[in-house]
């Protein structure tokens, strides 16, 4: 599966944990099948939709090998890697290659500042790691030590690091990136971003948490601004937007796992000391999912 190529809508999925704080793998392998049948162009276990920050070296590995197999190299599988120490984020890439993910997708967690030079290096490490094509990841909402134009500029020199998803509102400086870098690095955006208007200036796709319960919608959007019909794209985008509204309003991880569990994916609930939904955030998500024909008949 060539991951370098990656292109499209790449969920990032939910980690359904048991009441033994075990992964659940048919319960993620159930979505997986479902994802992969609705035409997603890839999966991306341990993205922030998968509460990555909750979980620990077992767990995370759990979640790769179960995405690993019920993928079954059908679409690639871009794992999360994510630490405060360099060490530890290396050992994650190299197992997460050995348990035959296609690609990494790179975050750095920070307690204390870290000057752009050990940023680069944390990243220039991951990729260094494996053979696997990296994708950077910058979310300015939860991080704190974000990579600067110049620190992407620099990176995109790295023969592994070949893709950017950019967790921000910018959208600007996803051009600024594409206008800079965009010879040497593919810029993917998040569902913070309006998406059609990514694909617009030149993006890939985009890797998002909310697309687990828009798959066949999503793909439909990708596919009219692959054939530039602009016009149709924004019409199916102000449907999907409503979604991603209500999902910025609540924890990422509770409303996606919410969402799924009124189309019939039980993925449990968010890892404490997370909190589950509201009756009221459950019945927002419920309606934006209406609108946008995603649930059950």
């Amino acid at each position: 599966m060539d991951a370098a190529a990656l292109r499209g809508v790449v969920p990032y999925l939910p980690t359904p944990l048991g009441a033994d704080g075990k992964v659940d793998s048919a319960a993620l392998a159930r979505l997986c099948e479902h994802l992969i049948a609705s035409g997603v162009h890839g999966l991306t276990p341990l993205g922030s939709t998968g509460e990555f920050a909750y979980l620990d070296f077992a767990q995370r590995e759990a979640t790769v090998r179960a995405t690993v197999e019920a993928a079954a190299g059908r679409v690639p599988v871009i794992a999360g890697v994510a630490a405060t120490a360099t060490a530890d984020a290396v050992r994650q890439a190299r197992r997460w290659a050995e348990l035959g993910a296609d690609g990494i997708l790179a975050i750095l967690e920070a307690y204390f500042p870290i000057p752009e030079a050990g940023v680069v290096e944390y990243f220039t490490a991951i990729a260094d790691a494996s053979d696997l094509p990296v994708t950077l990841y910058t979310n300015p909402n939860f991080q704190r030590s974000d990579l600067t134009l110049d620190a992407i500029d620099r990176l995109a020199d790295h023969p592994n690091v070949r893709f950017l998803k950019d967790a921000s509102t910018n959208t600007g400086r996803l051009l600024s990136v594409l206008q800079r870098s965009g010879d040497r690095i593919g810029v993917f955006a998040a569902s913070s971003h309006i998406t059609t208007a990514v694909m617009l200036i030149g993006g890939r796709g985009w890797l998002a948490g909310p697309s687990c319960l828009v798959p066949e919608q999503s793909v439909r959007l990708y596919e009219l601004c692959r054939a530039g019909e602009w016009e149709a794209a924004m019409v199916l985008q102000r449907d999907l937007w409503a979604v991603n509204q209500v999902f910025a309003r609540y924890n990422l991880a509770a409303a996606v796992k919410a969402g799924l569990r009124l189309q019939e994916f039980d993925m449990g609930d968010p890892v404490p000391p997370q909190r589950p939904l509201a009756a009221e955030a459950v019945a927002d998500i419920r309606a934006a999912l209406e609108r946008a024909g995603a649930l059950p008949a």
